[in-house]
């Protein structure tokens, strides 16, 4: 993973990279650094990946505008 598509991946999840740190007990200065340039090691980049695809799969319902 580069930083380019972590970036995508944050994007895609809503998530900021405080929360990212939060959820992997790391620096949020070091999530910062993966946003700008590699390397990302391979088991946040595998669980971040995985994030997304379960995210495409089960989307959010959307709320029905004409429902009362």
């Amino acid at each position: 993973m580069n930083a380019e598509r972590l970036r995508e991946c944050l994007d895609a999840l809503g998530w900021s990279a405080r929360y990212v740190a939060q959820i992997t007990l790391r620096d949020e200065r070091q999530i910062r650094r993966w946003m700008k340039r590699t390397p990302i090691p391979d088991d946040i980049a595998v669980w971040l990946e995985s994030r997304v695809r379960a995210a495409e799969r089960t989307p959010p319902p959307v709320r029905d505008v004409n429902a009362a």
